[in-house]
């Protein structure tokens, strides 16, 4: 069985989270993936930040891939658009049930898709960043998108139950393994969820995805140290390392 463990919504917002993250894999030998958001909420660019930038290099030379996770993380609230009443239900469940309000690219025309592409790429370039794949925010995302990050020479995507090698033209089920701190309810059937999920992984192979409010919450966080516990020893250390 295999686990791929990363933290997400990595920005300078998150940093304190991101590094007491980093601590507990480390304590463990694990290596997670960091998956990183350009300019969170829009109030919170990397541009600017010289140290935060220099730490995620310093992480990525030490083995870390580096994921574009987005570039606002946010969703579109007022899309601008008539909507059908299956937009709208689409909609409601990508924003209100799996998110809140995050699910970037769940409401993207392909050109506004284009566009934070290259927004997020080249703000990770410019400082120093080489990009090893790209995550969704709130795994949700419309069909055509991966033929897209195919053409842009990605190599791995993932979503709720699958994982991507847009390039290479493979994907498998796969499963997420991740917290809720939203609300107390939330927070206990996202523990059930974990605890019970973690068992199937055996068959279909796992992904650790630590958020930042997981290290907020004290029952969470120990919940956390549990899930790194089981995951030592069948960690894998890249994203591809999941596919059969």
């Amino acid at each position: 069985m295999r686990v791929h463990i990363s933290v997400h919504d990595v920005s300078p917002a998150s940093a304190t989270e991101v590094e007491e993250a980093l601590v507990l894999c480390r304590e463990r030998d694990l290596v997670p993936a960091l998956l990183v958001v350009p300019n969170f909420h829009g109030r919170t660019p990397m541009r600017g930040r010289p140290e935060f930038c220099s730490r995620l290099r310093e992480l990525q030379r030490e083995g870390h891939e580096i994921f574009l996770h987005g570039y606002l993380h946010q969703g579109s609230r007022n899309p601008g658009r008539r909507e059908q009443i299956f937009e709208r239900l689409r909609r409601l469940y990508a924003q209100s049930i799996l998110s809140d309000d995050e699910a970037e690219f769940s409401d993207l025309s392909r050109v506004d898709a284009e566009g934070r592409l290259d927004a997020g790429e080249a703000v990770l370039r410019q400082v120093g960043l080489c990009i090893d794949g790209f995550v969704p925010p709130a795994w949700t995302m419309p069909r055509w998108l991966v033929p897209l990050l195919a053409r842009r020479g990605y190599r791995f995507c993932e979503d709720h139950l699958r994982i991507y090698d847009p390039a290479g033209g493979r994907a498998q089920a796969s499963l997420v393994l991740n917290f809720s701190s939203r609300s107390p309810a939330k927070i206990c059937s996202s523990i059930a969820w974990c605890r019970m999920a973690r068992h199937a992984g055996a068959i279909l192979g796992a992904r650790l995805a630590i958020h930042p409010g997981d290290l907020r919450s004290r029952v969470l966080c120990r919940e956390l140290v549990d899930l790194l516990d089981w995951a030592q020893g069948r960690a894998v250390r890249t994203a591809k390392e999941l596919f059969t």
